[in-house]
């Protein structure tokens, strides 16, 4: 073998355990969500699942809640640790209402690069508290912009949290995004068995304006109710896959 062709096997062999840690973090898109049907959130085909990530912020969630008890809709509020352990009467709120609360990490960044035991203590940690502020354990997970990784997946499974992203985001975050964009970015895959991604609120940093989701969402319920459809939280939503169980 060749000097130039050692080089390259070595680079080679050393770099697949870094692919088989970053593998998984190419699921947030949607040609590779359409393979993994129960990772997206593809579920009853009565149904379509409504869920909300980055809260709960006392500024914007509480105006979901009034909308969403308007509409008798519950839905899935994925929450950041340390804003529930900031705002944990908001977090109580949400119980309250009869919505389930599910992990979006400890804190909003990405799991790329953080070790194997980082990883699973920001999750458990995450799931500790919402167990505790909605008194029962929490049951999805879904990572900080999406993106998995195989340390967080082994996580996930130790704790017995069932990693699900989304089928259709509605790219409420984007500037500018007003309640006619959401809308019309949600309705070309807005069917029976979907997983709808919305926000709540925003990551540290970003703008906290969440009225434009808050002004789609009554008009969005209509027009799932329109198709024959029920809107509801991810606990209704039956999608078939296998039982992660906690583990000590």
């Amino acid at each position: 073998m060749t000097k130039r062709g050692l080089l390259t096997g070595t680079a080679l062999a050393m770099s697949l355990p870094a692919l088989c840690h970053l593998a998984p973090a190419a699921t947030w898109l949607p040609g590779i969500r359409r393979w993994a049907p129960s990772l997206a959130g593809r579920g009853d085909p009565g149904k379509v699942a409504i869920t909300f990530d980055d809260g709960p912020s006392p500024e914007s969630t509480p105006a979901f809640l009034t909308e969403l008890a308007a509409s008798n809709v519950h839905a899935t509020f994925f929450m950041v640790g340390e804003h529930l352990a900031r705002h944990r009467e908001v977090g109580r709120a949400v119980a309250r209402a009869g919505h389930e609360i599910a992990v979006h990490g400890w804190c909003h960044r990405y799991l790329l690069g953080r070790t194997r035991r980082a990883v699973r203590d920001d999750l458990a940690r995450a799931a500790d508290l919402v167990t505790q502020v909605a008194g029962t354990p929490p049951t999805w997970f879904r990572p900080p912009y999406g993106v998995l990784t195989t340390d967080a997946l082994l996580a996930a499974t130790q704790l017995g949290l069932r990693p699900i992203l989304w089928t259709l985001w509605a790219r409420d975050w984007i500037t500018g995004a007003t309640p006619e964009t959401i809308l019309a970015t949600l309705e070309p895959g807005l069917r029976g068995g979907v997983t709808v991604l919305l926000h709540d609120a925003a990551p540290p940093g970003s703008p906290c304006d969440r009225s434009a989701t808050l002004g789609a969402l009554p008009h969005l319920i209509r027009r799932i109710r329109a198709q024959g459809l029920s809107p509801g939280p991810l606990r209704d939503h039956r999608i078939h896959d296998h039982t992660l169980r906690r583990t000590p």
